[in-house]
C-alpha cells in the first residue's frame, strides 16, 4: 500500500478529533443537536487551521445515515464516501480555478434538484473570495432563498474580500491560529501513535516554524522524519529549518549583557559556518527577550517548550530591564530591515552591535533615568545621545530670563508648546504684563480653543521659561495687534504676491504667453516652506 502523508492520515474525522477551535465546534455541535441549522456557513482563517476539515465533518454530520447529529457514525456508506472524497451529494469547488460567472451558473443549475444519495446536497466552496463580482451576483440569489435540501459551506482566508451582501447571508466562524504549544502537543501525540522517536526541542522548532498551521506542522514533521532517518532529533531538525541552536541564542544574550562585542562577532562567525537563517536568529532572540521581560516583571513564565526557567532567571538577573526592552525593539527593527543590508550576516551583526552602541547610560543622567538622551531643565542637566561609553554630559545653570516686552510670536515658538495648546497661544495678542499676570486677548473666531487646562498649560510654560510663577489671563476680544497666526498668514500672502509678480514679469513666462497663448494660473502658486504649527 502506498504511503499516506501525515496531514491526510491524521486529518480529523469528527469534531472530537479537531483541536484548537473549541469556539467554532461548540456552536456547530449545539446547532446540530438542537436541529437549528442555517443554510449557509462561512469558515474563515489562515491556511491549515481546519476550515475545509470542519466543513467536511459538518457535511458528514448532515448526511450520516444514522441521522443528523454532532457525532456521525463514521461507518455508514455516506460517512465513508465523504471521508474518501467520493460522496455524490458533496460538491467541492475550488473557487480559485472556477472564477468565471459561467462556472458558477453551471454549478447552481443543479441546486433545484433533490440530492441523489444523502439527506442534503452540500456545496463546499473553498477560497470563495476568488470568485468574480459576476459570480457573486449569480450566487447571491441562491444564497438568499436556497431550497430546503441545500447547504452552502464557504471557506476563505480573506473574508474582507467578500461582498457584504454575501457575508450578511452566512453564519460566519473565524478560526484561530493554533498556538505553538497546542501544535507541539499534537505532534507529540502523533509521533507516539506512529511509534516515531522524537525530541521535545525538535517538535518545538517544528511547531514554531508552522506559524499557527497544523497542516504545515504535519508536512514539516513528514519532512523531518525523512531528513532524520526515521527519528525526529533536535540538531538535524534545526539544520533542516535553518534555525539556530538555542544555546547560541543564550550565549549571545550573555555576551550582550557583558558588552562583549568581540565575542558577539566571533559567535556570528561560528554560526555562519552552518549557513543559518539570520532572520530566524533575530526572531529567536526577540522571543527569548520577551520571555526574559515577562520573567522580570511577573517572576515566572509559561515557557511552553525548551527553555528552562532557571536559564531565564539567570539571564533576567544579568540583563537590565531597560536593556531588555531596547534589545527587543532593536531585534524587531533589525529583522524587518534585514533584506536592506548588504548581506544577512552583516545585517545581523549590525543589529547586535546597535544593541550595545545605544544601551542606556545608567549613571550619566541626573536621577538615573536610564535614557541615552534626555533633557531635564529643572535639574539643569542635558545628556547628549551617544554610545554608552561616550555619553557626554554638560551641566548648565538654570535659565534666568528677564521679561522685556517680548515679541509674542517668538515667545510662543520658544515655549515648547504643542498641539491645541500652541494653537490657542498662536491666536492670542499680548496686551501687557502687570505684576505676576500676563494679559492677552484671544481672537473671537478661535474662542472654541479656550479651555482651563490649555490656559493653565500656557501659564506653566511661561513660568518655566522665565523662572518665576506667572499667571495667564485671557479675554476674548478683538485687538488692534496681530496674532502670531495672522502674522504668519500675512507674511505668506506677501510672499505669494511677490512670487506672482515675479512670475508675471519673468521673460520666459512672457515668451510662453506670446508664443502659445499660455496663461499663468495664480492659484497654483504655493509656498514650499510655509511654516507649520505643531
Amino acid at each position: 500500500m502506498s504511503y499516506l502523508v501525515l496531514a491526510r492520515k491524521w486529518r480529523p474525522k469528527d469534531f472530537s478529533e479537531t483541536v484548537g477551535q473549541e469556539h467554532v465546534l461548540r456552536a456547530l455541535i449545539n446547532a446540530l443537536d438542537s436541529g437549528r441549522l442555517h443554510h449557509a456557513y462561512l469558515f474563515t482563517g489562515t491556511r491549515g487551521v481546519g476550515k475545509t476539515t470542519i466543513a467536511r465533518i459538518l457535511a458528514k454530520a448532515l448526511n450520516c445515515e444514522a441521522g443528523v447529529s454532532s457525532q456521525p457514525c463514521g461507518t455508514c456508506s455516506s460517512c465513508r464516501e465523504i471521508d474518501e472524497g467520493r460522496f455524490v451529494d458533496l460538491i467541492e469547488v475550488d473557487a480559485a480555478s472556477k472564477t468565471k460567472v459561467d462556472d458558477t451558473r453551471d454549478l447552481l443549475d443543479n441546486v433545484q434538484y433533490a440530492p441523489s444519495r444523502g439527506r442534503y446536497k452540500v456545496y463546499l466552496i473553498d477560497e470563495v473570495h476568488m470568485l468574480s463580482a459576476s459570480s457573486f451576483n449569480a450566487l447571491l440569489k441562491t444564497l438568499e432563498e436556497p431550497p430546503p435540501h441545500v447547504k452552502f459551506l464557504l471557506a476563505t482566508t480573506e473574508p474582507q474580500k467578500l461582498p457584504v451582501t454575501v457575508l450578511s447571508r452566512c453564519l460566519q466562524f473565524n478560526l484561530k491560529r493554533l498556538t505553538p504549544k497546542l501544535i507541539h502537543d499534537r505532534l507529540a501525540h502523533i509521533c507516539e501513535a506512529e511509534k516515531i522517536e522524537s525530541e521535545a526541542g525538535a517538535l518545538a522548532m517544528l511547531a514554531r516554524a508552522a506559524d499557527g498551521s497544523l497542516r504545515d506542522a504535519l508536512s514539516l514533521l513528514d519532512q523531518a522524519i525523512a531528513y532524520c532517518g526515521g527519528k525526529v532529533e533536535e540538531s538535524p531538525v534545526a539544520l533542516m529549518l535553518g534555525t539556530i541552536d538555542r544555546d547560541h541564542v543564550i550565549r549571545l544574550l550573555h555576551l550582550l549583557a557583558a558588552e562583549d562585542a568581540p565575542g558577539i562577532i566571533d559567535t556570528i562567525a561560528e554560526l555562519d559556518e552552518h549557513f543559518p537563517d539570520y532572520a530566524r536568529l533575530l526572531e529567536d532572540l526577540a522571543r527569548m527577550l520577551q520571555r526574559i521581560a515577562v520573567f522580570q516583571i511577573v517572576g515566572t513564565v509559561d515557557v511552553e517548550d525548551e527553555v528552562a526557567e532557571d536559564v531565564l532567571a539567570d539571564l533576567a538577573g544579568k540583563v537590565d530591564p531597560t536593556d531588555v526592552q531596547l534589545f527587543y525593539q532593536t531585534a524587531l527593527i533589525g529583522r524587518r530591515d534585514l533584506h536592506l543590508s548588504p548581506d544577512p550576516r552583516s545585517g545581523a551583526e549590525m543589529t547586535l552591535l546597535r544593541m550595545l552602541t545605544f544601551k542606556p547610560a545608567k549613571d550619566s543622567v541626573a536621577g538615573g533615568g536610564g535614557t541615552a538622551s534626555a533633557v531635564t531643565e529643572s535639574a539643569g542637566v542635558t545628556a547628549v545621545a551617544a554610545p554608552r561609553s561616550k555619553v557626554q554630559v554638560a551641566k548648565t545653570p538654570p535659565a534666568t530670563r528677564q521679561w522685556q516686552d517680548p515679541d509674542w510670536g517668538q515667545l510662543v515658538s520658544s515655549l515648547g508648546l504643542t498641539g491645541l495648546v500652541r494653537e490657542l497661544a498662536s491666536n492670542c495678542v499680548l496686551e501687557k504684563r502687570e505684576a505676576d499676570t500676563v494679559y492677552v486677548s484671544l481672537d473671537p473666531r478661535s474662542d472654541s480653543l479656550l479651555t482651563p487646562p490649555r490656559k493653565d498649560a500656557i501659564a506653566d510654560a511661561l513660568s518655566r521659561y522665565f523662572g518665576e510663577r506667572l499667571r495667564f489671563d485671557i479675554s476674548v476680544s478683538r485687538s488692534v495687534g496681530e496674532t502670531p497666526n495672522q502674522v504668519q498668514e500675512r507674511v505668506a500672502d506677501e510672499k505669494i504676491s511677490a512670487a506672482r509678480a515675479s512670475l508675471e514679469s519673468d521673460p520666459n513666462v512672457q515668451t510662453l504667453k506670446n508664443m502659445f497663448g499660455a496663461e499663468l494660473n495664480p492659484d497654483s502658486i504655493e509656498l514650499i516652506n510655509r511654516p507649520q504649527s505643531d
